[in-house]
């Protein structure tokens, strides 16, 4: 037996979610950050993606909210999901982001960036020119290389695939032993600038190479395990924190091409993250917060009107088939949708943003909601999310 989706005024009532983005905790959403200090003490306006995709730009992200400096946000168009923004062009001739003003000083180049912000405002732990610190930066460039080469590059036989593989390993061999060394599960002994430079390509090797080549950097190697543990331990990172869902169909297009290996388990690990179950992938592990659900009705609620926008079914139908799906994730009362609406429900479900639209565990929520819905008419699925740019995602569509 089947309930009817509650209504919009009796949904907004079963969440009292708040977003305090200026002073709460670290989020997608800011514009603003002042950690409970006068707007009159920003020095700092970080120039960065709409969507949260850039690592380059979560690197500055991630220091900034460590070191607690008040600080404006400009969002800013990524070339590979529409285009850019003619002040910004003005300002920054190439387009190439994250940048910064500070005092007034443009300065761009995330490691330029990071460099100058220490010399103002203090190093996070050791600094970026520390003797400490040096050393690992190389390690992380060589370490992106490796994976850029095993993921990046078509494979001509099974054997390079496996070279390419075994390349990787090596070096993140070499991450563990630099990890081990240290009696903490941090790079050095305390947290610092080293795991801000870590942490954004790290975590999208989690979920690319998870995706595309059936290998799972975090479960395999118990130093990074404890490091991601770590790491989730923190607010700042959580909240700058994405999911194997949003960058496995984010990187294709910014990192020129992700290719597939074919692989049993490649092929398994891909219908998960494309299809569910969600829970338990190896992307996120600190426990799921208690108001995940409200959060989700929240956002959904918040921008419902561009959400039912940019769906391509008919407004009336998916109005209906979201309210089955919220009705669902609330209640847990099954709601039948109209036919025909699992292609739409499965659209949507497929452009969750993590985190520009949602936390992790909000966006397991309600991919879990749509799709359980959607599988109660069809198994029709969405338009393929494009590989060679993102163009569903312009941010026009998705104004805050």
């Amino acid at each position: 037996m089947t309930t009817a989706p509650l209504s919009w005024t009796e949904l907004e009532a079963l969440t009292d979610f708040q977003a305090d983005t200026v002073n709460g905790p670290t989020n997608a959403q800011a514009r603003l950050r002042l950690f409970g200090r006068s707007e009159s003490d920003v020095r700092v306006t970080l120039y960065r993606d709409n969507h949260a995709w850039c690592p380059y730009c979560q690197k500055v992200w991630l220091w900034l909210e460590e070191k607690q400096i008040p600080y404006r946000i400009e969002k800013v168009t990524m070339f590979c999901y529409g285009e850019k923004e003619s002040w910004y062009k003005r300002k920054v001739p190439s387009g190439m982001l994250p940048a910064i003003e500070l005092d007034g000083r443009l300065i761009t180049e995330s490691d330029d960036i990071l460099i100058a912000l220490e010399r103002v405002f203090g190093a996070l732990g050791q600094g970026m020119e520390d003797p400490t610190v040096i050393p690992l930066r190389r390690l992380e460039r060589l370490l992106f290389r490796a994976w850029c080469s095993w993921l990046c590059y078509p494979t001509r036989s099974s054997q390079q695939e496996q070279r390419s593989r075994e390349k990787f390993i090596e070096v993140v061999g070499k991450v563990e032993y630099a990890l081990a060394s240290t009696p903490g599960a941090y790079f050095l002994e305390e947290f610092g600038t080293a795991d801000v430079i870590f942490t954004p390509y790290v975590e999208r090797m989690n979920a690319s190479l998870y995706y595309y080549k059936g290998y799972s950097l975090r479960e395999d190697n118990p130093h990074l395990a404890a490091w991601f543990e770590a790491m989730e331990s923190r607010p700042t990172y959580r909240g700058t924190q994405s999911d194997f869902h949003t960058h496995a169909h984010d990187l294709p297009p910014q990192m020129g091409g992700c290719w597939e290996n074919g692989e049993p388990q490649m092929l398994i690990n891909k219908t998960r993250v494309d299809n569910g179950p969600w829970f338990g992938l190896p992307d996120v592990a600190y426990p799921e917060p208690e108001n995940s659900r409200q959060e989700a009705l929240y956002r959904v609620i918040k921008h419902r009107a561009n959400i039912i926008r940019v769906n391509p079914a008919d407004d009336q139908l998916f109005d209906e088939a979201l309210r089955c799906a919220l009705t669902l994730m609330l209640t847990g009362e099954v709601c039948t949708p109209p036919t025909g609406s699992d292609v739409a429900l499965r659209y949507l479900r497929d452009r969750i943003n993590v985190p520009r639209d949602l936390s992790p565990y909000a966006a397991k929520r309600l991919r879990e909601a749509l799709e359980k819905t959607a599988a109660l008419v069809g198994d029709g699925q969405g338009s393929l999310i494009e590989i060679k740019h993102r163009r569903d995602q312009d941010p026009a569509n998705f104004a805050r």
